[in-house]
């Protein structure tokens, strides 16, 4: 790659024409002159956004890092020493994998099921995740309240397809010496013995993943809601000591309900932990110590983490440099106090004024939308304009700042600050049961290039840092910001009316608040885009298609929030979007223009792979050409058939 940092305005390219291809005219000439960084998968508009908050994050820690402990405040000393023991390298070689040793030696002790039932909890508090991943969340169905959600796990690939499907072939077998491998070099295991125990792994997980759901039912909110009391959770895995598990984990008392995401998954674990021996079950408890913390290690277990989870599974040639992987490590430890400091300095107030603007806009477009609906009828049309006035937009940064005062934080101590770090989170979500739902909360940093739509709070939520061009100026081109942030804000309030989202009413309830009618009328729009992105090839992997039933939702995002932001586009400027500007557009053509160069980026071959088995969205060349459902894309662009960009109006695709 060049160096310095990419443009992200460049010349279209003028041998494709956006008739053909709107994503190749746009970002063919910035696709050949930047190279993906040697330490990364992929590469384009949001990785460059998210390297400058990287640059901005890691100014701000290693000033903190730098300041006299007389002059840091308490929350700063901690930002700083957990940064310097991660640049510690020598301090991680000299100790090796002796900081793995207690957890070891604890594996090494279970002499029973219920011991390993114990110990699973009390290591999943420790941050190793293991064969049920627990998390709090408000309740699906009564969003007043907390609950415990169990969620499926046990598996050291990306997904549950890496076991069965033969395209994943090679990588299973290169993840048994991965485990091997490893394993030697945390544990006192010579090379063949662990190549034994990576064998005994390996089968344990691939049983487990036969018992997983796959992504694309773990989409379905219904399916997936499954309240067990503590007798029923018994009934269903009696292998498995709720009561110990969960005291283990950190809770005050067992649970007493809790919802269950894949009950069949649990039946199955259940089963497993009888039938297989404990010595299996010991050894795949060490590959679980061993792949958690190996990334904390010395050089040796570094570089074969990262030779199979960078090299293997998405075709990175270099590890990232040891700077940006600390800064990773202080935003997932110490967010919010980082977010604060970068916010001060780079969140001006005015950015959150003209979101508001957007917003409304945006809001605006979706009530008209559904009040001259063609296929809802007029009870739907009420309750969707009712759960859209509910929507609560949150802009820039959290009100309240979280509180890290609880949070250990020990210079030198790299594999025991982490173990910390997991703790405390684990501590903050279980002190949420039983309390009142907290509705400032953030799911995302401040400095974080991303937005998110929240079923059960209803919220769409936009951190400070992808409030940047090419997403938003503030001062910029409403023309660029609607086919920017405009169409992100209605790509998330979309989420709230796609497939898994329409199924919350306004308060972020599971209901089914449709006629059977509409909804009848919806699938068969749902179902119509999941044939139609069936059909579609990236250019990253050719022969490989997108997964539509995986990606639908997001597909759903995609073209309804360029439909609407395009119709908020039209309430913010009027007939202004006809005329042409000194690059010879019209502001019609800016607003597609920009929509596909936010999603300008390439990736390797092994990555895009990987994303297209894992990822619910589409890759980027494919949304960047998702224009093609939208009519006014082909009113702007003249489009005729026998264009690239051509579909005929009937399989055009239009939910909102």
């Amino acid at each position: 790659m060049s160096a310095g940092t990419p443009q992200l305005r460049g010349p279209v390219d003028t041998s494709v024409r956006p008739q053909d291809d709107l994503f190749g005219h746009v970002n063919n000439h910035w696709l050949e002159a930047v190279e993906i960084p040697a330490d990364r998968g992929r590469y384009g508009v949001f990785d460059v956004l998210r390297e400058r908050a990287e640059a901005d994050v890691r100014e701000l820690i290693e000033e903190v890092a730098d300041k006299a402990p007389e002059e840091a405040t308490e929350v700063e000393a901690k930002v700083g020493a957990l940064y310097r023991s991660f640049l510690d390298e020598g301090r991680a070689d000299e100790l090796g994998a002796g900081p793995l040793r207690p957890l070891l030696e604890a594996v090494d002790e279970v002499t029973s099921v219920a011991d390993l039932v114990t110990l699973t909890g009390r290591l999943t508090r420790d941050g190793v995740p293991g064969f049920v991943l627990p998390f709090v969340n408000t309740d699906d169905k009564d969003s007043s309240r907390y609950v415990v959600y169990l969620e499926q796990g046990g598996l050291g690939l990306p997904d549950e397809a890496y076991y069965r499907e033969e395209q994943h072939a090679e990588t299973l077998a290169a993840y048994r010496g991965h485990v091997a491998r490893l394993l030697a070099l945390t544990t006192d295991q010579g090379e063949e013995a662990a190549a034994e125990v990576a064998g005994r792994v390996v089968d344990l997980e691939t049983r487990l993943a036969g018992e997983h759901w796959d992504r694309v039912t773990n989409r379905d909110p219904v399916k997936t809601y499954s309240l067990l009391d503590a007798e029923a959770l018994a009934d269903l895995a009696p292998a498995i000591d709720w009561g110990a598990w969960a005291t283990a984990l950190g809770a005050t008392a067992p649970f007493a309900e809790a919802v269950v995401r894949q009950p069949d998954f649990l039946h199955g674990l259940s089963t497993a932990l009888d039938e297989v021996d404990l010595a299996t079950w010991r050894d795949w408890l060490r590959w679980r110590v061993a792949s958690t913390f190996a990334s904390f290690l010395h050089a040796e277990a570094v570089e074969e983490e990262f030779d199979f989870v960078g090299r293997t599974l998405s075709g990175i040639p270099e590890q990232r440099a040891r700077w940006k992987r600390g800064v990773s490590l202080v935003d997932a430890s110490l967010g919010e106090a980082v977010g604060e400091l970068y916010v001060a300095r780079h969140f001006p107030p005015a950015a959150r004024e003209r979101m508001n603007e957007l917003v409304d806009n945006l809001v605006e477009a979706f009530r008209r939308s559904f009040a001259h609906s063609t296929w809802m009828g007029e009870e739907t049309r009420e309750r969707a304009a009712e759960k859209l006035a509910a929507f609560t937009p949150k802009i820039g940064h959290p009100v309240t700042w979280r509180d890290y005062s609880a949070l250990q934080v020990r210079e030198g101590d790299l594999v025991g600050n982490v173990r910390r770090v997991a703790a405390f989170e684990v501590d903050r979500e279980l002190r949420k049961l039983g309390g009142p739902v907290d509705r400032d909360e953030w799911f995302l940093t401040p400095q974080t290039v991303n937005a998110y739509y929240n079923p059960g709070l209803n919220e769409i939520v936009f951190p400070a840092a992808i409030l940047q061009p090419p997403f938003f100026d503030a001062e910029g081109d409403d023309a660029d910001n609607y086919g920017g942030i405009g169409a992100v804000i209605g790509h998330e309030i979309g989420h709230g009316f796609d497939d898994a989202g329409s199924t919350f009413d306004g308060r972020g309830n599971l209901r089914d608040w449709w006629t059977p009618e509409d909804r009848e009328a919806f699938e068969e729009r749902r179902d119509a885009l999941i044939e139609q992105f069936d059909r579609q090839e990236t250019r990253h992997a050719p022969g490989y298609t997108v997964n539509g039933a995986l990606t639908v939702g997001e597909n759903i995002g995609d073209i309804g929030g360029l439909a609407i932001g395009h119709a908020a586009y039209r309430i913010a400027v009027g007939e202004r979007a006809e005329q042409v500007g000194e690059d010879g557009l019209t502001g019609e053509q800016r607003f597609f223009t920009n929509w596909a160069r936010v999603w300008c980026g390439d990736a390797r071959t092994e990555e895009a792979v990987r994303l297209l088995a894992v990822d619910p969205h589409s890759p980027q060349d494919v949304r960047g050409n998702a224009v093609r459902n939208i009519d006014a894309f082909h009113e702007v662009y003249a489009t005729t058939e026998g264009d690239g960009m051509w579909l005929a109006p009937e399989e055009r695709v239009s939910l909102f």
